[in-house]
Parts: structure tokens; C-alpha cells; sequence
């Protein structure tokens, strides 16, 4: 669920020059509304801090219409923006008032509250209270996974990206995508994978 004080972009505001060129991105407005909540949604899960989540989300939409230009369209829109996202998320880990998963401050969330974020499907109430149960104890495990493994693990079962998309979002080869998700789903697997009884 995206807060609503995060601030959206009126197309009145963004007024594009005669030269140019037409991007999928000069109706901001509309782009924001489509994306917006699955940005925030991909900087909560990665960074698991709320004021910056909704910081970086704005800012996403920013660089996007700034280098609007930039965007030939090798990717898909959605792609694109969890890229810019991802870049500026690592940036924020680099810098000195933040650091990764180490963080403690009182706008931290915890695992519920990343839980809660992941899309619904439809089912039981009870089935989502399981479903929520077991995604906060897995994400317990994912906080603990190197950040290359966490984010990959993050785009393909959040964000439910294919590898070739995954690919082209953190600039890494198939290759490595598939090798850190599978490392990811071993660590994550090996903690959470209770011992099958024998059925009689």
C-alpha cells in the first residue's frame, strides 16, 4: 500500500518542449498512477525503511521524466523504472546516514509490515494469515542474504519478474541472475523447509 503524503506529479506541472521527443513517460501523471505502488513497494522490501521508500519512489518518477529521453524502449516502462530504483537504492546504501539492513531508526518497518505489501491473491482470510505468517518468517531469512542475492530474490518473488528481466533491471548476465537466485532459494529453502512426514 502506497502512503498517500507521497506526492504525485500533475501533468499541468510537466510541460514538455516542441523538440522533444514523444516518450511513453510525457504523461507522467498516468505513469505515476500505474507504478507507483509497485515502486514503493520494491524500495520497501529493499531497503525496509518507510521515509526512504517514499523519498526514492518520488525521486524514481523524477529521473525517469528527466531522462525520459533516455528510454528507447529495450524494456519494458515497469522494468525501467524498478532499474532507476534500484540504482538509487544502492546510492542510498552507500552513503553515511544509512546503512544496509543495519539500520535502526523509529521509521524502520519490520517484517510485517513488508508482508503486508506483497499483492494479494485471492483467497480465505485465513489462507492470507498463513500466507502472511510464512512470508515474514522468510523475509527474516532474506534480510540475511548478500545484497545481490536479496534483490534478485526481491524482483523475481515480489515483484514477479522473469530472469531476462531481472537481467536487464540490475545490469547483471543470466548467468549470475540465476546463480545468486539459486543460492538465495537454497539459503531460503534450507531454514524453512520443514522435514515432509510419510504419508501411510
Amino acid at each position: 500500500m502506497v502512503p498517500e503524503n507521497i506526492q504525485t506529479f500533475p501533468s499541468t506541472v510537466l510541460n514538455l518542449g516542441a523538440e522533444t521527443r514523444a516518450t511513453p513517460l510525457d504523461d507522467l501523471e498516468t505513469v505515476v498512477a500505474l507504478y507507483q505502488s509497485r515502486v514503493f513497494r520494491f524500495l520497501l522490501a529493499t531497503l525496509r525503511d518507510r521515509d526512504a521508500a517514499e523519498t526514492l519512489t518520488q525521486e524514481t518518477f523524477l529521473r525517469a521524466w528527466t531522462a525520459r529521453a533516455s528510454f528507447r524502449e529495450d524494456c519494458s516502462l515497469p522494468t525501467w523504472l524498478i532499474r532507476i530504483a534500484l540504482n538509487l537504492a544502492r546510492d542510498h546504501t552507500r552513503t553515511g546516514r544509512f546503512r544496509f539492513w543495519k539500520h535502526i531508526s523509529t521509521s524502520a518497518v519490520d517484517v510485517d509490515d513488508v508482508a503486508a505489501s506483497v499483492p494479494n491473491r485471492e483467497g480465505t482470510a485465513e489462507s492470507h494469515l498463513i500466507a502472511r505468517q510464512q512470508v515474514a518468517l522468510i523475509w527474516e531469512t532474506v534480510a540475511e542474504l548478500s545484497p545481490r542475492q536479496r534483490t534478485v530474490f526481491v524482483l523475481r518473488f515480489l515483484e514477479e519478474m522473469e530472469i531476462p528481466e531481472i537481467a536487464a533491471v540490475t545490469g547483471l548476465p543470466l548467468g549470475t541472475v540465476k546463480s545468486h537466485l539459486y543460492r538465495a532459494l537454497n539459503t531460503v529453502r534450507s531454514r524453512h523447509n520443514a522435514p515432509r512426514k510419510e504419508t501411510l
